[in-house]
């Protein structure tokens, strides 16, 4: 318990993400795992559905340089990005608010996240996690609300007891790394000590982007239509274009970032444990590049300022845990926990002298309490949860020029805002046939509260609703077994449900999109809900390492905008404008399915080859017609050899992206078809090298260039250019 071992036996876990990184030899099978995607630590043959595990070890030789960057690299979970910090996962077609993010068992979604891209993943450090977990698929029985197509659980590092009364240094670990592509600069220390019962570990990493530099080489259509041409300068109090003398340079992209994380642990005794748990992130000013390479039809910018202010977060959770109990239960976990976010936009048109900001900031506290029984043929964990939000948003327009403060709108009503989500749930896992097959059931109950006040300023236009609350309940649950006829062979069979509650931002936003959209309020939306059929198999053994998996989901129910009368008028007079109103309805049903198939050939100890390959479609209903679904990837992949001793490493892999051609764009979606091309968004690959090496006891150098050929591309959806040729270079020590 002290140690928390159990929990460290899930970098054995054996997917494709671990194998494309690892070096340990395939003595691992399914029955030594141990993951913690079900609440308590858990057998990875006794959970159904899918879920990939990336170690510590795996997430340091991977060098990337955030923790969206880190999923980025696996092949595995696609990644759509706005600006250079930032980093939106998708998984299996769902994306920012519809799938759930989890830190260290805290629900990490808050009641502002957005349906569209979503970039709050890089304020968590990559270099203070011990791993991150993938469950693929609805997962709301356990995770509760926003799990539509998944969960993305992210653990951090425990500290490490002594083994004696007296306090010594149990660990300590240091980077320093260097990418060429971006002049980063990235310095991380750690330090952890402690003695029999009580441990700490401190963790600070400071990071600093320049301007990331696109690739050169690719079609010249390509290249010339991606280049960054111009920049704005202010010059004597005026708005200028000015010629961007190195256009490959994606200039304001770059940022810095300060994350600090400290963690202590209490073990009285052999069975319980006590842990306080303290995060702090924040970033500098994040430009929107995207936002700032749009021109007018006669090639003017649109803007000349468009940037996210410091995205700040905090965490603060205690966790007791305790084992061995007596009386009907042998676990229990509980924890309490409070984040902070705050987070703004800040934007100016083009010669003109407002700049508007728009500020929000948002108290989360949250509980959760799990008990388990543990037998020999039946387990079962029930719990309850609770996230309680508390939002403040505020906005004001500044005069550039005299300095002269107005009101504006904000983007979310400025009075009384609150949201509360209560669950209740029960997990059951049967094993049966000496435990060749294994049932997993389980219920959730949910309940959701929402009221938010709107302050009517009169600024653009009345609001004919002042008080908007809202009840919701979702029931939801999940099936499905595994079965291993041999030990080296599984199948897999599974039902799931999720359900995504409507928040603050589908609720009760208004603002004027970039489409000339006026959205506005809606009172009568409901939760969006998921139905998933998920079947797979997989072959392990010492040498080989294949598996597959396919699933179809239901989307019913689910939010979208649309054209929407707003107190009986369909067009409002907005900053000026006759616009026409929009607004978040309960309206499609949509369905999604696909597949992969991953595998590794170990021909001797040191030497591997891997591969994997997923593909997603999906679609929605409209009156008349089958419509491409946003948010849906191409063809993503990772293939590639590695070699390695105990002392280094070297591997060489390409990294792969299917195009998305017009036809399979949705018209009105969320896929940035104006950062593609005419065409959609090309197809890619790039080829990669990394290697590693310990030079002396504790101390290691890693190096590696990435996309060798300089090629010039970007990922399905995102508004700006990937890394040109990448040199890398790091620094580690580790004891």
């Amino acid at each position: 318990m002290k140690k928390n071992s159990t929990l460290l036996f899930a970098c054995l876990a054996v997917s494709v993400i671990t194998k494309a990184q690892t070096n340990n030899s395939f003595n691992t099978v399914l029955n030594e795992v141990i993951i913690s995607g079900n609440i308590f630590p858990e057998k990875k043959k006794n959970i159904v559905q899918k879920v990939d595990v990336i170690c510590s070890k795996s997430i340091s030789e991977m060098n990337a340089q955030s923790t969206a960057d880190v999923l980025l690299n696996t092949g595995q979970v696609f990644v759509q990005k706005s600006q250079q910090g930032g980093g939106s996962p998708v998984l299996r077609g769902f994306e920012a608010s519809r799938i759930q993010l989890n830190i260290d068992g805290v629900r990490y979604n808050n009641a502002i996240f957005r349906a569209g891209h979503l970039q709050n993943i890089i304020s968590v450090d990559n270099n203070i996690l011990d791993r991150i977990e993938v469950l693929s698929g609805p997962s709301s029985t356990i995770h509760g609300s926003d799990a539509l197509g998944g969960v993305i659980l992210m653990k951090t590092k425990d500290p490490i007891f002594g083994k004696s009364r007296k306090l010594e240094i149990t660990g300590a670990d240091a980077l320093v790394r260097f990418a060429s592509a971006n002049r980063e600069n990235t310095t991380s220390i750690g330090l952890t000590f402690g003695n029999k019962k009580f441990a700490s570990i401190s963790h600070v990493t400071y990071a600093q982007f320049d301007d990331l530099t696109q690739g050169k080489n690719g079609p010249d259509s390509i290249t010339k239509l991606w280049k960054k041409n111009f920049i704005v300068e202010r010059v004597n109090g005026k708005d200028s274009m000015a010629k961007n003398p190195n256009p490959y340079k994606q200039v304001a992209t770059g940022y810095h970032q300060l994350d600090l994380f400290q963690k202590f642990a209490f073990a009285p005794t052999k069975n319980t444990l006590h842990t306080l748990n303290l995060q702090f992130s924040q970033s500098s000013d994040i430009p929107r590049y995207d936002r700032l390479t749009e021109t007018t039809a006669a090639g003017i910018a649109k803007n000349s300022e468009w940037y996210y202010g410091p995205q700040t977060r905090s965490l603060e959770s205690y966790k007791f845990e305790a084992t061995k109990l007596r009386g009907f239960f042998n676990d229990f976990s509980a924890t309490a926990s409070h984040q902070y976010w705050k987070e703004s936009r800040h934007n100016r048109s083009y010669r003109k002298d407002i700049l508007s900001h728009r500020e929000e900031a948002i108290n989360v506290l949250g509980y959760n309490l799990s008990l388990r029984k543990k037998g020999k043929i039946h387990e079962l964990s029930v719990g309850t949860d609770a996230q309680f939000n508390l939002l403040k948003s505020t906005a004001n327009g500044e005069n550039i020029t005299t300095g002269e403060i107005t009101k504006i709108d904000s983007r979310y009503p400025d009075g009384k805002n609150n949201m509360n989500l209560l669950g209740w749930f029960a997990q059951h896992t049967m094993k049966l046939m000496d435990g060749k097959l294994i049932i997993n059931d389980g219920l959730r109950f949910n309940y959701t509260y929402l009221h938010s006040t709107l302050v009517d300023t009169a600024v653009q236009f009345h609001l004919p609703v002042k008080d908007l609350k809202q009840n919701n309940t979702a029931l939801t649950g999940n099936i499905g077994l595994a079965y291993m006829p041999e030990k080296d062979l599984r199948f897999t069979a599974n039902f799931s449900t999720g359900f995504r509650s409507p928040n603050f931002d589908d609720m009760t936003k208004v603002f004027e999109s970039n489409k000339n959209q006026l959205i506005v309020p809606n009172k009568d939306l409901k939760p969006e809900y998921t139905q998933n059929v998920e079947l797979g198999i997989q072959y392990i053994n010492e040498k080989v390492n294949l598996s597959g998996y396919g699933f179809y989901t239901n989307f019913t129910n689910a939010i979208v905008t649309d054209y929407f009368n707003y107190n009986g008028a369909d067009s409002l007079m907005y900053n000026g404008n006759m616009t026409r109103v929009f607004a978040s309805q309960n309206k499609n049903k949509a369905f999604v399915y696909g597949g992969g198939l991953e595998g590794t050939v170990r021909p001797s100890r040191n030497f591997s080859m891997f591969a994997s390959v997923n593909y997603t479609f999906g679609r929605f209903h409209n009156d008349t017609a089958l419509i491409p679904l946003d948010h849906i990837p191409p063809v993503t992949g990772r293939i590639g050899i590695r070699y390695a001793e105990e002392n280094w490493y070297t591997e060489l892999y390409s990294l792969y992206n299917g195009k998305k051609s017009l036809p399979n764009y949705n018209p009105a979606g969320e896929d940035n078809l104006i950062y593609a091309t005419p065409n959609g968004m090309p197809g890619w690959n790039t080829i990669n090298f990394k290697a590693g090496v310990t030079l002396i006891k504790h101390i290691g150098v890693q190096a590696g260039v990435e996309n060798i050929f300089d090629k010039n591309y970007r990922y399905f959806a995102s508004g700006m250019s990937a890394p040109g040729r990448n040199l890398v270079i790091a620094l580690r020590y580790k004891f």
